[in-house]
């Protein structure tokens, strides 16, 4: 018995089941466009035999969007099983965006639902399907990437400006880290400059970065300063070494030269003298 009532569910759900038709136009006077579209997608159910579809249109539906009305009926009937098939008339009705395609297509593969393409003469099911998938797969990549990069280089060519980025601070800056440095605590500071314990925190850490940045600056400007002056007092021993080394051995310097007749003066005074001493009585 329990057998037969499941037999009978799985009968009733793949009878409920049906194809789904999109087709989508992006401003109002595209009306003949999107009757072309619609007859399209008739004559393919005609063509394979597919009477029992459900028809869904989108006027004045811009292909970004990934919200749009007869869209998310669409999507809400295949997420709720009563769609086996999708059928649009190109890539770019569906989704202009290829991540959002690839997400769709992603979604429908985990539901079981088959994705066809009139224009494009894509089946998911088929080899030339999967194959597409994969390449949609790498070029869904490559945009994110390019959009990561292009969305860097815009924060850092604002911050270059001097653009200050994020929302603007309302919270009194100087007077929280004068409470900070006090010693007062975070609860404390957040009752008396009436802000959260979120902003304290977020401020005690910017002030401790810019501490911690001062200290590596002053100590970066401490070795190029050592390093200058070694560096200076390397080329003035080499200056005094070449000079040195230009001075004829022979030749005494002035100071040597007085030195040296200092000496003799001394010596003259402590030596004896050789004339006899005459005594006068």
């Amino acid at each position: 018995m329990q057998n037969q009532n499941l037999r009978m569910e799985i009968m009733k759900d793949q009878k409920t089941k049906r194809t789904a038709c999109y087709a989508r136009t992006s401003t109002a006077m595209q009306s003949t466009g999107l009757e072309a579209q619609v007859r399209a997608l008739r004559g393919y159910c005609s063509q394979r035999g597919i009477e029992d579809f459900l028809l869904f249109q989108d006027e004045n539906q811009s292909g970004t969007k990934s919200s749009r009305p007869a869209l998310d009926k669409m999507m809400k009937a295949v997420r709720n099983g009563e769609v086996e098939r999708v059928i649009v008339y190109s890539f770019s009705r569906y989704a202009r965006s290829v991540s959002h395609l690839l997400s769709a297509l992603e979604e429908f593969k985990k539901l079981g639902v088959e994705f066809v393409s009139i224009s494009e003469n894509i089946e998911t099911n088929s080899p030339m399907g999967v194959a597409v998938f994969t390449i949609l797969g790498a070029v869904a990549a490559l945009e994110r990437d390019i959009l990561v990069e292009r969305v860097k280089n815009g924060l850092a060519n604002a911050k270059a400006k001097g653009v200050k980025l994020g929302r603007k601070k309302t919270r009194d800056s100087a007077l929280i880290r004068r409470l900070f440095l006090s010693g007062v605590t975070y609860r404390e500071i957040g009752r008396l400059a009436h802000c959260s314990s979120g902003a304290v925190s977020a401020e005690v850490r910017e002030l401790k970065a810019e501490l911690q940045e001062k200290k590596e600056l002053e100590a970066a400007m401490k070795e190029r300063d050592y390093e200058a002056v070694k560096t200076e007092l390397q080329r003035t021993r080499h200056r005094v070494a070449t000079l040195e080394s230009k001075v004829p051995h022979n030749l005494k310097s002035p100071l040597d030269q007085k030195s040296t007749v200092a000496l003799e003066d001394s010596d003259d005074l402590a030596s004896p003298s050789s004339d006899p001493v005459q005594v006068v009585i």
